[in-house]
């Protein structure tokens, strides 16, 4: 018989071993008990197997112990077994429950329960002699403890003849006697195990019906802690999410759309129906909803601050809600719903449960008893000593809000944010915005403590911390500063950085006018927002490093407009009145602290963490100069200042990772080319997140640039900037049109309004109409495209379009098409002069002119730029071109392989092919392909990465990881991943042919491979 294979997840033998003791029914009398936490599945396990029985001829019947009437006993379950054997109906069945209903009437003392057992158990038999059928009792946990004590006995000593019996429940616990003699009368029992990660990943795709995102299946089970392991909370979850939209089905996946703080339970599971909570400890009666309200209580508490054991017993004198809130928190530590670290500090063991709560309406109002425990500590120390001997304190005066009094609370919150005690940013960042609510713009310590926060921001990459300083930033640059103009100028700069950061412009429409008028004011943070436009982000300003219009001018580089020349005054507000940005004083500098009254020093705020952060005039210039002409951009590099010994600020390869990051829009790669060190990489910004993808494409690992161009798309939507990262999109369209995916690079490119300008989204709907079979109006529009980025001053990324109407037009045979791109392709170099440019122009000729040297130079040179699908193009025309067409193509299908190449690429690979009387080496590829992969996997564990990171990295299960390493290790014959990690690392590997002979690859810190050379 063939083995039946469940639809549960991770339960197949468990359903096969119930479903084998539900078929034994006439033959062998056995007992079985399933047992396992809250939630593991047990009801679906039994309700599974039933099915599977059922479809062979089995019948099966429930015991049903819940709507026994009599009392609890040998009573009640002789009315259970009366209505199993009213289901029988052989004729018999009217005599069998009269013969039990005359022996519980003669129930007299300890003797007459045994007969009546006795008599139970010979109905039983005597039915399943006439049609057999099997038992099945579920939840004995929750069956009292004298029936579940006559059942344990009935099934011991007078066990039916013919009967097997499934019982399931959850594992007794001390104090249920009755419970305890269950499992004692069972054969077998069968314990359910929670779920690996990998199963419950399994489970949510399969509950959702779609591939889903690696960072909701980490939210999910991260927002469970000890329940991640069971299938009914894992759902629970779910459910919750499908009734609020949290989901989003994106790019064939499905992401989560809710922070993941706000991941909470069901209301079922509220209601202790379904869940009942057992799994935390409490009882399996739900608890009364005074309790439950306190549990609601706590957490708002500990939403918004750190709450100890120690503070609420420092309150509970006080009465009311304290006391009730105190005597409350020793029920639910006890029951551990709760839990209490070595510190004392309060969490819930499932923070879904403690959202779940914050979702319960309750009227009492706690920032009275945020007030009182802090007002515990101050009034013994005074607000500043608290503040920097318990900064944690700062969260509780920050939540009581008005009911703390402000001159209590500005000094404390100050005191905490300057201690330095937490290695994080996050008490610090909460300290000097609560000070912010209280503080006054005309107060002298505002400016300060705005300075002191943009400067902690900045340090640790908090950028989204850093825009909530807007409104009282506004509020001070539309009133006095106290003479402090240079630190005002400097949080703007800070503000306006922090605002690229997340690819938000405050020149969109949907921006508040009021940060464009403040902009206006300081001419740095003007010219600094400006870098948006060119970079992909909002649309193009005026900017004192753009170009004017250069379509109609000949490519001559002296043409290029001077890169100092003043914006135009009409666009500026008070432009008038402006001085020079070269001659503001001391913009670079952040003010001395120490000289602002009232204002303290930022803890170990020096150049690179504080001010040096922020790119100077000169640097935003360079910035900017980036994205147009070799002589602009050479104008830019002559104007940065030189270091103490006379040496250029920036080496040669500094600006080439600078112009090449530019090409993309690339924002923090180009600010991490000309900070250097300065540069903070710290967090999760949208411009971080973006040179991540970036690196991922352009070293091949397009499934993970996938993975991040969908985390940027949800958390624009998530953090209500839907109209953030459009080149992520663009990207995004672009790795799904060379994978052949039109629909879905369609879907991306619609995301895209008209309006966006910039090469990277050219290209895009290029290829996009054109193998949607718009070619011709898609070549038109392309050409109209590189003239608006030319007009715009958007030079850097052109190549790419050209290079793709190049391709174009050759396969149309377009001879005039043809001449007309070539030229156009040389004028862009000799305009641009970017070793970018070079590679485009050098493989162009390769294509065009049949130049099989010039391919060969743009095939070297993508090699050590390190972009994959560039060097695919080069090898497909060195293929056409060159001495050995079978090396060139295996290593393009190669590549392309990797890729998960499409219909574009396998289209132009198979024409070369045709054209040179050769066949493609689709196996010998495909085998060369995992041997990338295989290469990537082992090189990550060389660096020690574990299983649940390399499956991050690679946008996969760590199940996955586990299988892969698996079969490494039987091909490779190493032990260990010690072993694999040295085979890999002195080349034997290689040299056996298990990898590709390419050496152990460096890989950056987010992953992305970098060139060996």
């Amino acid at each position: 018989m063939e083995r039946y294979r469940s639809p549960l997840v991770a339960r197949h033998g468990e359903v096969e071993a119930v479903a084998d003791v539900l078929r034994s029914a006439g033959a062998v009398a056995r007992t079985l008990l399933i047992t396992g936490g809250a939630g593991t599945g047990k009801t679906a396990v039994l309700g599974e197997a039933w099915r599977a029985a059922a479809e062979e001829g089995a019948k099966v019947l429930r015991l049903g112990w819940e709507d026994a009437r009599g009392p609890a006993g040998t009573a009640a379950l002789a009315d259970a077994v009366c209505g199993v054997l009213a289901k029988i109906q052989d004729g018999r069945h009217l005599v069998r429950v009269t013969v039990v209903r005359r022996a519980r009437s003669r129930t007299v003392g300890r003797g007459g329960e045994v007969a009546l057992l006795s008599t139970l158990g010979e109905m039983l038999a005597d039915a399943a002699q006439h049609v057999p059928f099997a038992l099945i009792v579920d939840d004995i946990h929750r069956m009292p403890d004298p029936t579940a004590s006559a059942l344990g006995l009935l099934l011991r000593a007078f066990r039916p003849a013919g009967v097997p019996v499934v019982m399931a429940g959850r594992p007794t616990g001390p104090g249920q006697a009755g419970g305890a003699r269950l499992p004692a009368a069972a054969d077998r029992v069968l314990e359910l195990p929670p779920l690996s990660s990998a199963e419950a990943g399994e489970l949510i795709a399969r509950r959702l019906g779609r591939p889903v995102e690696p960072d909701l299946v980490t939210a999910v089970l991260r927002s469970l802690g000890p329940l991640a392991g069971s299938p009914a909370a894992v759902l629970s979850v779910l459910a919750s999410l499908e009734e609020r939209g949290g989901l989003l089905e994106l790019d064939g996946r499905i992401c989560l759309m809710v922070p993941e703080g706000g991941l909470r339970l069901t209301a079922d599971a509220m209601e202790l129906d379904a869940m009942e909570l057992g799994r935390l400890g409490w009882p399996d009666a739900s608890p009364d909803a005074g309790t439950v309200g306190m549990a609601a209580v706590l957490a708002r508490l500990a939403e918004r601050a750190e709450v100890r054991l120690d503070d609420l017993h420092r309150v509970r004198p006080l009465g009311g809600l304290p006391e009730a809130v105190g005597r409350a928190l020793d029920d639910l530590v006890r029951d551990r719903v709760v839990t209490v670290d070595r510190d004392g500090a309060i969490a819930f063991a499932v923070p879904a449960l403690a959202a779940a709560l914050l979702t319960l309406p309750d009227r009492r109002d706690v920032r009275s008893l945020h007030a009182a425990i802090t007002r515990s500590v101050t009034d013994r120390l005074g607000a500043a000593a608290t503040g920097a001997a318990h900064p944690r304190l700062a969260g509780h005066a920050a939540a009581a809000g008005p009911a703390l009094d402000a001159a209590l609370a500005v000094p404390l919150l100050l005191a905490a944010a300057r201690s330095g005690a937490r290695p994080d940013s996050s008490w610090a960042a909460r300290g000097y915005h609560s000070a912010l609510r209280h503080l006054p713009p005309h107060d002298t310590r505002t400016t300060g403590v705005l300075r002191e926060s943009a400067a902690l921001g900045l340090r640790y990459g908090d950028h989204l911390g850093v825009l909530e300083l807007g409104e009282p930033l506004l509020a001070c640059l539309d009133g006095p500063h106290g003479g402090d103009r240079g630190g005002l100028e400097w949080v703007t700069r800070a503000w306006t950085l922090s605002a690229l950061h997340e690819h938000r412009s405050p020149h969109t429409d949907d921006a508040d006018p009021r940060y464009g008028a403040a902009l206006g004011r300081v001419p740095a943070a003007a010219v600094l927002a400006g870098l948006g436009g060119l970079y992909g982000i909002g649309p193009l300003t005026p900017t004192t490093f753009r170009p004017g219009p250069a379509a109609d001018r000949a490519p001559d580089a002296d043409c290029v407009p001077d890169a100092d020349c003043v914006p135009d005054a009409d666009r500026v507000p008070d432009a008038d009145r402006v001085p020079d940005i070269d001659r503001v004083p001391d913009i670079d500098r952040v003010p001395d602290i120490d000289r602002v009254p009232g204002a303290g020093r930022v803890p170990d705020i020096d150049q690179e963490s504080g001010s040096g952060a922020v790119p100077s005039p000169a640097e935003v210039r360079l910035l900017g100069a980036a994205v147009g002409g070799g002589a602009e951009f050479e104008r830019a590099r002559r104007g940065l200042p030189r270091d103490t010994l006379g040496e250029a600020a920036l080496g040669e390869a500094a600006l080439d990772r600078l112009r090449n990051a530019a090409a993309y829009g690339d924002l923090a790669g180009a600010l991490e080319a000309v900070l250097g060190e300065r540069y903070v990489g710290a967090g999760q910004s949208t411009a971080v997140q973006y040179h991540a993808m970036v690196s991922e494409y352009l070293a091949g690992h397009w499934d993970s640039a996938l993975s991040g161009a969908r985390r940027i798309e949800t958390r624009g939507r998530t953090d209500g900037a839907a109209g953030v990262g459009q080149l992520a999109r663009a990207l995004a369209a672009e790795i799904q049109l060379v994978r052949g995916e039109f629909g879905r690079a369609r879907e991306w490119l619609d995301l895209i309004p008209e309006s966006v300008v910039h090469p990277l989204v050219a290209r895009a709907r290029l290829g996009v109409g054109y193998w949607s079979g718009q070619g011709d109006e898609a070549v038109e529009e392309a050409w109209r495209d590189v003239r608006r980025a030319r007009e715009s001053g958007l030079l850097a990324g052109v190549d790419r379009v050209l290079l793709r109407i190049l391709s174009i037009t050759l396969e149309g045979n377009d001879p005039a098409a043809v001449r007309r791109t070539m030229e156009e392709m040389e004028t862009l170099h000799e305009e641009s002069a970017s070793p970018m440019t070079r590679e485009v122009v050098l493989l162009g000729r390769g294509m065009a002119h049949g130049d099989a040297d010039s391919a060969l130079a743009a095939y070297r040179l993508t090699r050590q730029r390190v972009d994959v699908l560039l060097r695919v193009d080069c090898c497909g025309c060195l293929a056409e071109v060159g001495d050995d067409p079978r090396s060139w193509l295996a290593e393009a299908t190669r590549s392309g392989h990797a890729l998960g190449m499409g219909r574009p690429i396998r289209s132009r690979l198979g024409a070369a092919a045709r054209r040179r009387n050769v066949s493609l080496p689709r196996r010998r590829a495909a085998r060369e392909g995992r041997s990338e992969r295989d290469a990537r996997l082992i090189a990550m564990v060389s660096e020690g990465s574990t299983n649940r990171q390399i499956a991050a990295r690679l946008a996969c299960s760590e199940k996955t990881v586990e299988q892969r390493l698996t079969r490494l290790f039987q091909r490779t014959g190493c032990r260990s991943r010690v072993e694999l990690a040295a085979a890999w690392l002195d080349g034997s590997l290689a040299r056996q042919g298990l990898v590709p002979d390419a050496g152990p690859r460096r890989h950056g810190g987010d992953g992305t491979a970098l060139p060996t050379g």
